[in-house]
């Protein structure tokens, strides 16, 4: 299933040699291009239930059709084709060609993992990298609209930069597994099951996939200046020590507040909500993960590993 919107469009460009190389080596193997999201979701629900479904895109093209690949008991195969590919940077396959990464996603046995559900006064949906609430998910947004050319962090940089300028606190109540975390003004409070987002940084490099526990990343009352200076601690990793971060893993989290507040989950825009929970899905999707086997696991808490230094995209 080949989005050929991803990457700002660079995807397409895989339609014809994919379309080759399974004609060579995967005959009988069905091949869907589609920019249609809800032809896509058709085309899943349509497969036998259990079928090994090959998405090719980023974050936002799983996220869309997680919906379906949940509900058909389909395992999973990605070729990282988007502009950040934060979940294929956990299933350790960001860096991997397309040809090595298609062969992998068809041929490898999958491994199951976490998800997240999200609920609010609106919709609940799964999430398999990241839910974020607040100052990130208004980032996420005008990351959606950024220049076409620009992908991975350099896009989300440039986003964080443009939403500083309009820098806003939002007044939260947040609970993980009963215990109140924080009541106040926060920048913001999100949640990954990967160890990176916003396009590869390193916000919770302790996250694993299949733990049954979602992270929680709070960051408080900051000012402009101290949240512009938090950036390159975000991106060294070394964020995690500021007096006003928090991370700590949970299986049930609520978050409240009195305005709506910005939501964005696996990069895509929600619509804002006063309530938000999460809870975790544990080991429920199955997903082909990278060559070796190791990602970010549980049962082998080395770190994620690429399976080449070549681009994907």
């Amino acid at each position: 299933m080949l989005n050929q919107r991803a990457g700002g469009g660079r995807a397409a460009r895989l339609a014809d040699p994919m379309r080759e190389m399974l004609r060579l080596h995967h005959a009988g193997t069905d091949f869907e291009v589609s920019d249609s999201l809800a032809a896509a979701q058709r085309a899943i629900r349509r497969a036998p239930r259990g079928s090994r479904v090959v998405v090719v895109g980023g974050d936002g093209t799983l996220h869309q059709l997680l919906p379906a690949l949940l509900d058909g008991a389909h395992e999973t195969g990605l070729v990282p084709a988007g502009s950040g590919d934060d979940a294929a940077r956990g299933l350790g396959l960001r860096g991997a060609r397309w040809q090595r990464a298609l062969t992998l996603a068809l041929t490898k046995p999958a491994r199951a993992v976490d998800i997240g559900w999200v609920h609010t006064e609106h919709e609940q949906r799964p999430f398999l990298s990241n839910l974020c609430v607040g100052f990130d998910a208004a980032v996420a947004q005008r990351a959606l609209a950024g220049p076409p050319w620009l992908r991975g962090t350099p896009r989300y940089l440039l986003a964080t930069l443009k939403e500083l300028a309009a820098l806003q606190l939002h007044p939260l109540r947040v609970v993980a597994d009963g215990q109140l975390m924080h009541e106040g003004p926060a920048l913001f409070a999100s949640t990954l099951n990967t160890p990176s987002y916003g396009g590869g940084m390193p916000a919770v490099p302790q996250a694993l996939l299949d733990d049954g526990r979602l992270n929680l990343l709070l960051a408080g009352r900051f000012s402009r200046a101290a949240a512009l200076a938090m950036l390159p601690r975000l991106l060294a990793g070394s964020h995690l020590g500021h007096d006003e971060v928090t991370s700590q893993p949970f299986a049930k989290l609520q978050i409240e507040s009195d305005v709506p507040l910005p939501l964005a989950a696996d990069g895509e825009a929600l619509r804002s909500a006063r309530a938000v929970n999460v809870r975790v899905g544990h080991r429920v999707l199955h997903v082909v993960a990278s060559q070796d086997g190791r990602f970010a696991s549980s049962s082998d808490t080395s770190r994620t590993t690429s399976l080449s230094s070549d681009s994907t995209e």
